[in-house]
């Protein structure tokens, strides 16, 4: 396999650091000599890779980028109630990437605004449920528990709450938060503790913060 010298892992200090951030451009050498995996796509390695993608999925396909995430996904889930046309929800799905999400429901609308996730949708798995009723018999039958988050009466505070291994993340739209429906079907209800003279915080926030506090407790890089 012939490899890319700007993308070379022993070039890197740190495993994690990023090195082409504003894409690469067509694959060095001649056709010859590109790679002949077949996770790699011959367009992205001629013409350049500029995709919203960390280095170690450089001019790889669509799908086998997908194929490789689903061997290393976490076991959460994160289900978003769709009532409005809320851009918050790109982005909570751009966080579920990033954090290893295994699936992504989308509960009401089955049309969602995209613009927030920046593409990632083609890398992660995002599913309707019609209603809660839809979600509610979808977790049931995957014996995975629906923990809701917003501040609410008698919700736990996040730093406390032993997150499930597997469960289901539900969150509200901006604004109204949660119905009252989705409280009522949550095993939990958990609040992110705030110090500030701001009520609420931002819906993709509050999601992001949350699927983070699951990976301290259960990601298999936490020291044991």
């Amino acid at each position: 396999m012939t490899t890319s010298p700007d993308l070379r892992p022993e070039a890197a200090n740190n495993e994690t650091h990023e090195r082409s951030t504003s894409g690469v451009g067509p694959w060095p050498g001649e056709r010859a000599d590109w790679p002949s995996e077949p996770y790699y796509d011959p367009e992205l390695l001629e013409h350049g890779d500029t995709r919203n993608v960390i280095d170690r999925y450089r001019y790889w396909r669509t799908e086998s980028i997908k194929e490789d995430l689903d061997q290393q996904r976490h076991t959460f889930h994160v289900a978003i109630e769709n009532w409005q046309h809320d851009m918050n929800i790109g982005s909570i799905v751009r966080s579920a990437n990033a954090f290893g999400a295994d699936t992504v429901h989308i509960v009401g609308r089955r049309r969602w605004n995209k613009r927030g996730a920046m593409v990632t949708d083609r890398y992660q798995h995002v599913e309707h449920r019609e209603d809660i009723d839809a979600l509610i018999e979808w977790a049931q039958a995957e014996g995975v528990p629906i923990i809701a988050i917003d501040n609410v009466p008698g919700c736990v505070p996040m730093e406390t709450f032993d997150w499930p291994e597997r469960c289901v993340m539900l969150f509200g739209q901006e604004g109204p938060g949660l119905t009252d429906e989705a409280v009522a079907a949550a095993e939990a209800v958990v609040e992110i503790t705030q110090y500030g003279s701001t009520r609420s915080i931002n819906a993709s926030a509050a999601a992001a913060v949350s699927m983070y506090s699951w990976v301290q407790q259960h990601s298999p890089l936490r020291p044991r």
